[in-house]
């Protein structure tokens, strides 16, 4: 289900869509630098849950693109060989 956000950089509605799930904090921050790096803001959610988990990482972050880059992120990150889940 996408996400709809009105976040200062965002513009006033953009859906997101998830772009990644995972436990690995290093994925998530290299993803990150990829995405921006093409100019992709991406947005990470769940990133305060180690406040419920006690920072053991036992729930995924998930890594957000605006829907308008979100084809052209899944490109990036496969480029760079990490594994994305099916569409």
């Amino acid at each position: 289900m996408p996400l709809s956000t009105s976040s200062p950089g965002w513009g006033y509605r953009t859906v997101m869509k998830e772009i990644l799930r995972t436990t690995d904090p290093t994925l998530i921050a290299f993803s990150t630098a990829l995405l921006e790096g093409e100019g992709i803001q991406p947005f990470v959610m769940d990133v305060h849950m180690s406040v419920i988990e006690g920072s053991i990482g036992i729930f995924p972050r998930r890594l957000m693109v605006a829907d308008r880059d979100y084809i052209c992120a899944r490109r990036i990150l496969a480029d760079n060989e990490i594994d994305l889940p099916e569409d």
